[in-house]
């Protein structure tokens, strides 16, 4: 018995595994070194647009989105920079399925993990995610050097004790759209761990 047909409907939601950057089948990541970290751009492209291009002149090499980016057309733009943008939804959800049609579309350039992802970029292991409080205690394990999350639209960056004795940088880039909240994003060196926020 072979596998099941599915309808054209059906979009598998496995996009993140086959293309997370770590795998030696996948694009590498060891020598990536600084990322944009952006979050709750609300449908608007433009500011997104304009950070994501602003950190790539600074030498930002991969862009992690926290959340809240509802439509996919918030997105689209990036497609055509090149450089590869990690996702995951937020408290607004948007189109889950036509994210996950488009991150399939990409060649790797857009990758939806869902809810939460876990990543190794520049050696470093990241756990990104939407909500502060999740974050806080994702953080709170020391499992991950880096912590990054949205929701708040309020940017921080702290060093959040963890259980193991240790410190794990939690970060929140603010809103990129500025909606509520002046707006912000975060460059980050991996190699240093040094998070610069911006506003435009």
């Amino acid at each position: 018995m072979g596998r099941p047909t599915l309808p054209d409907w059906v979009v598998p939601l496995v996009v993140a595994p086959v293309l997370k950057y770590g795998s030696e089948s996948a694009t590498p990541a060891a020598g990536i070194v600084k990322i944009c970290v952006v979050s709750d751009s609300h449908d608007r492209a433009d500011p997104l647009l304009a950070a994501v291009q602003a950190a790539q002149r600074d030498g930002a090499q991969c862009v992690v989105h926290c959340g809240d980016v509802i439509g996919i057309h918030t997105l689209r733009p990036l497609l055509a920079l090149g450089i590869p943008v990690h996702a995951v939804h937020g408290n607004n959800v948007g189109d889950p399925v036509a994210l996950a049609r488009m991150a399939s579309a990409s060649d790797g350039c857009l990758v939806y993990h869902g809810a939460d992802a876990e990543l190794s970029l520049g050696g470093r292991r990241i756990f990104v995610t939407h909500f502060p409080h999740y974050a806080r205690g994702l953080a709170c394990t020391g499992d991950f050097d880096l912590v990054c999350c949205g929701h708040s639209h309020a940017a921080s960056v702290v060093q959040q004790a963890n259980i193991q004795g240790g410190h794990t940088w939690l970060i929140d880039p603010g809103t990129v759209a500025g909606v509520g909240a002046p707006a912000s994003w975060i460059l980050a060196d991996l190699e240093a761990m040094h998070f610069e926020l911006r506003t435009p």
